[in-house]
């Protein structure tokens, strides 16, 4: 069946391919790929619909929308109303977006404007999103900042208490979250939680925190002494991000820091606050 619906175009690519030849053309978009895709997301979102509407709607032949759904249908994606011909999605496609957590829809909506602010600042900017007792990295700058004293990836996982990304989720998250949180993190064995046994120093950063509308910590560096401001991305009481920048202490005093850096954070997590809604509706 797959055979059925493979152009002599795509054959010859094919073959150009398993020959070892041609590999400039074989990174080439996969037209009929594209267009089932299309297909797919529009009956998505007309939950139902008959093939004159869905070839209208993505601009394809009649015979061409015909033998997508087709494909689509015999790979269990949609199916046919018997009685009027109609196309609806199955449960099946829901499974397209099981891997796509609000975390990812974050790190996904986020990317550009981190980028954006990247190159406002200069200085690596990064968002991070609460994992256990930790904060997650889940989209960064680094690569792109020419300024980055060391380099992070999407993954990687810093402490609650001692970063600034940390100290902004606690800072602003629900008080039963803070309270399980602190209560876990003092009975860790790891330095950067020791803090957490110190529960007056703990209410004294984070109310500072909420005090100044910002996170911040500072690690010694060999080159220069770091230091991070974070800002909470919240919808309602939820704080569902952090957007950090980090940079070299000696090269921008935090007065100046927080003066030009901290507004353009601020915009930033509120167009993904704003976006955020947009898409969980």
């Amino acid at each position: 069946m797959h055979a059925a619906y493979t152009t002599s175009s795509e054959s010859h690519d094919e073959s150009l391919v398993e020959s070892g030849v041609g590999q400039r053309e074989s990174t080439r978009p996969i037209r009929a790929l594209q267009r089932g895709l299309e297909v797919l997301t529009e009956l998505n979102r007309l939950e139902r619909a008959p093939i004159n509407t869905l070839a209208n709607s993505v601009e394809l032949p009649r015979t061409t929308t015909y033998r997508i759904l087709e494909t689509l249908r015999l790979a269990g994606y949609v199916e046919r109303d018997p009685h009027d011909d109609c196309y609806r999605p199955t449960i099946l496609v829901r499974s397209l977006s099981e891997g796509f957590d609000d975390e990812a829809l974050l790190a996904h909506l986020a990317k550009p404007h981190l980028s954006t602010l990247c190159a406002q600042v200069v200085w690596p900017v990064a968002i991070a999103t609460p994992a256990g007792a930790a904060m997650m990295i889940r989209e960064t700058t680094d690569r792109q900042s020419p300024l980055a004293l060391e380099h992070y990836g999407a993954g990687v996982r810093v402490p609650l208490l001692a970063s600034a990304a940390g100290r902004a989720y606690l800072a602003y998250c629900p008080a039963p979250q803070r309270e399980s949180l602190l209560e876990l993190l003092a009975r860790s064995s790891l330095p950067e939680d020791r803090l957490a046994r110190s529960r007056a120093e703990v209410e004294r950063i984070l109310n500072e925190t909420r005090s100044q509308g910002y996170g911040m910590s500072q690690r010694a560096r060999r080159v220069s002494e770091e230091i991070s401001l974070a800002v909470p991305v919240k919808v309602k009481e939820r704080v569902l991000a952090v957007i950090s920048v980090r940079f070299a202490a000696t090269a921008v005093p935090l007065k100046t820091a927080v003066e030009q850096f901290l507004p353009k954070m601020r915009d930033v997590a509120q167009k993904i606050e704003r976006e955020f809604l947009n898409h969980v509706g």
